[in-house]
């Protein structure tokens, strides 16, 4: 540690502190703009933004006073390595100046007590308030400072390639990670969980594609879809198609998965993963939005139909601690009127009979059960089924009751929401699929459709 690596945090911090972009881009850029850093200074940087954006309101407080700014970057870097990190002001002494020893001082003596609930979760009032109408006091201060914690790096292995236990094998031979830090996910067949963040993306397994970074919470997701060998699945908010490669796998490469969404760049990104992955049987396809008019001719058509829809992303916290400062009331309000439209939309996807799973990586009602009671009060053609019966049918002991509910607390993932609806089935014959759909694309050639 320096003085100037310091500063270099402090600067980082200030710039993601406008909150005007994510914090993982910005931090990105950075990096990519100072190549001079080595891998510890980088992971001073990284560690200390990170960990002041998880206690941001709460270092604030340490930090006010009447003569500075609360929120001057500096301070606030001090403030994460004496309160949260419990660093002693004789270690870092000789890199502050006299002003910033003054700071140290002040912060070190700074009295915390009977702070208001909302400062010790480290959230916004709104956000606090509705934890505490969802969970109540303790429990919601439980589930906020369980996203205090920086989140373990999960792994999904892509069982087209690899089984668990020969990547588990591979990895406890290197001496790199250290025989033991490896384990296995509790509920994911296919997850490996590892304490350290290693740079995945240049190990030989991940380039040759027998392993893809996945919070196990959307492993359980690919697992809670169910899709069987030779069905039509749509996702439908594909993203970078974390959750459509793992249903793929599951499938083992047979049906015909469809991958939808309206950014061609994240459907890039997916493209670049299915070359890894090994997968013929995906397509991906760019839509305007979920009424785009291509859409029409594949009504009734998939047996099942996945809607990760956009959120807030509170669930995320751990990896995303910038979230919880950046998303408002209004965001929300207008994301539950986004979600609730493609969620009507995407169902129109679904042939009689098979299932439409809506989920969320919100802990919020607003965007999770109020979203699925709405739908099935306006959808008498659609029933709620059980998520843990589902789940146990995929030989994962995992019971949340009819949703699937995840919580870093309880669980140790991301926090998910996800529900499951089957559509009633019919009588008359199935037809026979349109000869328009669009063609598979071999997974080297994979090109978005726009």
């Amino acid at each position: 540690m320096t003085p100037n690596l310091i500063r270099q945090a402090a600067v980082m911090l200030s710039n993601i502190l406008e909150f005007n972009s994510p914090a993982d881009a910005k931090l990105s850029e950075f990096f990519r703009n100072n190549r001079d850093l080595g891998t510890k200074e980088r992971a001073f940087v990284a560690e200390s933004v990170y960990g002041v954006l998880r206690r941001l309101r709460f270092l604030s407080t340490v930090t006010a006073n009447d003569e500075h700014d609360p929120d001057d970057a500096r301070k606030l870097i001090l403030a994460w390595m004496l309160r949260i990190q419990g660093m002693s002001i004789q270690k870092i002494e000789p890199m502050l100046n006299e002003q910033q020893l003054e700071w140290a001082r002040a912060i070190k003596a700074k009295s915390t007590e009977n702070l208001p609930l909302a400062v010790q979760a480290d959230v916004r009032d709104w956000l606090w308030d509705k934890l505490v109408a969802q969970y109540g006091e303790l429990e919601a201060l439980t589930v906020a400072r369980s996203m205090h914690e920086s989140a373990t790096l999960d792994l999904r292995v892509n069982t087209i390639k690899a089984t668990r236990d020969e990547v588990m094998a591979k990895f406890a031979a290197e001496a790199a990670t250290g025989e033991g830090n490896v384990a296995k996910t509790p509920y994911s067949s296919t997850g490996l969980r590892m304490p350290l963040r290693l740079n995945i993306g240049r190990h030989v397994l991940f380039t040759e594609g027998h392993i893809e970074v996945q919070d196990e919470g959307s492993q359980i997701l690919a697992f809670l879809v169910a899709p069987k060998r030779g069905m039509m699945v749509a996702d439908f908010c594909a993203g970078a198609g974390g959750k459509t490669l793992a249903m793929g796998a599951i499938m083992r490469n047979t049906g015909r998965l469809y991958a939808f969404d309206v950014s061609e760049k994240r459907l890039h990104s997916l493209g670049q993963r299915l070359k890894r992955s090994g997968l013929s049987n995906l397509t991906a396809q760019r839509i305007s939005s979920e009424n785009d008019p291509k859409l029409k001719r594949l009504n009734g058509k998939f047996d099942r139909v996945l809607v990760d829809a956009p959120c807030t992303g509170l669930g995320t916290l751990r990896r995303n601690p910038d979230l919880k400062w950046r998303q408002t009331p209004e965001d929300l309000a207008e994301l539950t009127q986004k979600q609730a439209a493609i969620l009507a939309r995407a169902a129109k996807l679904v042939k009689a009979g098979g299932r439409l799973i809506y989920s969320t990586c919100s802990l919020l009602n607003d965007e999770n059960e109020n979203i699925a009671e709405q739908f099935l009060a306006t959808h008498p053609d659609f029933k709620l089924l059980n998520a843990a019966e589902i789940l146990r049918g995929q030989q994962i002991d995992l019971d949340t009751g009819n949703y699937l509910k995840l919580l870093p607390h309880l669980h140790h993932t991301d926090g998910f929401f996800a529900a499951v609806f089957e559509k009633a089935a019919t009588n008359l014959p199935a037809k026979v699929e349109s000869q328009s759909l669009p063609e598979e694309a071999p997974a080297k050639k994979v090109k978005v459709k726009k």
